[in-house]
């Protein structure tokens, strides 16, 4: 038996350690591949200003519909945008990538902003070395960050906050998925939230997880909080795969009568609304984030000056609006 123990351990540290090389190796790709992105061709382009775009995750559809955006204007400006990102949500990875960015000297970096004091001197010590830096998705107010680009999050919590409470039906009692703790949107977009809700008579937060954004944590969240607290009626999602996660959750624990509200207009949540198991989701518009940024760059590059935020604002994915009815203010 403790021979087994012993083989069975000795398996777990195998795959522990599979699992940390693999990471670390898929990381160096990415950042070899930044190298060659921006390095060679730095070189042979000297004219071509150089844009690094370091997402939250690579593959999320947000984040994809970010750099779409500012790809297209790039374009336009003639500017090389090179998109990087962890393959999962992974901060380390991100902090990796921002300290070989600056090490590369890109005359600009879009980031996410983060609440990490180490973060934050990553960012001040690219603006000490000349390299302009802006925040997307997510403010890093405290830094020298040139200026933020994105959705007004508090703000798009009280929207959120503002539909449930008109769409109020039986009791008031409503559970929370954000994407992650460690977000600042998803803090902000709760902050917004709660207070709306905590000022209305008869609504109660009576629970807040994390899906660590993903679909499968949302759904895993949705069951366990469900079956907690039975008499839960509301759920809202902060981020954009929380809920078709929230819906699957709903499903597998089989209770009747959940108002579940999201965030982004992805697929599987158009698909919800259209079938009137999801009531509405506050959308971002991320592609218009990126080109945005790109704008501002490059009037950055041609001598204008940036201060400050410039908000991209949400609107609400309803039934109306998928049936042609516009959209909701």
């Amino acid at each position: 038996m403790s021979n087994r123990k012993w083989l069975l351990g000795l398996i777990a540290l195998v795959v522990i350690f599979g699992y940390i090389l693999s990471q670390f190796f898929f990381s160096t790709l990415k950042i070899n591949d930044l190298v060659r992105q921006i390095s060679p061709n730095k070189a042979e382009e000297a004219s071509l200003k150089y844009v690094v775009l370091i997402s939250q995750e690579q593959d999320n559809p947000f984040w994809r519909e970010m750099e779409k955006g500012a790809k297209d204007e790039a374009g336009k400006q003639g500017i090389k945008l090179v998109y990087m990102g962890p393959i999962r949500s992974n901060p380390t990875e991100q902090i990796r990538l921002l300290e070989k960015s600056i090490a590369l000297r890109p005359d600009a970096i879009m980031i996410q902003g983060m609440a990490d004091p180490g973060y934050e001197r990553l960012i001040n010590q690219a603006v000490a070395q000349g390299i302009p830096v802006i925040t997307v998705d997510a403010d890093e107010p405290s830094s020298k960050r040139l200026a933020y680009i994105g959705t007004d999050n508090r703000a798009a919590g009280r929207q959120m906050g503002e539909l449930v409470l008109k769409d109020h039906a039986g009791n008031g009692k409503i559970g929370v998925i954000i994407g992650s703790e460690l977000a600042d949107s998803q803090r902000l977009r709760l902050e917004g939230f709660r207070s709306v809700i905590t000022s209305a008579t008869g609504m109660e937060i009576v629970d807040v997880r994390s899906s660590n954004i993903s679909h499968i944590g949302a759904a895993k969240q949705t069951r366990d909080m469900l079956s907690q607290y039975r008499d839960i009626r509301t759920i809202v999602g902060f981020s954009s795969l929380d809920a078709g996660g929230i819906l699957e959750g709903v499903k597998a624990i089989g209770q009747e009568g959940v108002r579940i509200y999201g965030f982004d207009d992805l697929e599987i949540t158009r698909q919800g609304i259209a079938r009137g198991e999801i009531m509405a989701s506050i959308v971002q518009q991320p592609q218009e984030i990126g080109a945005k940024s790109m704008a501002l760059l490059s009037s950055f590059f041609q001598g204008d000056k940036l201060t400050g935020e410039y908000f991209i604002p949400t609107y609400v994915l309803d039934q109306a609006q998928l049936q042609g009815g516009g959209i909701s203010p």
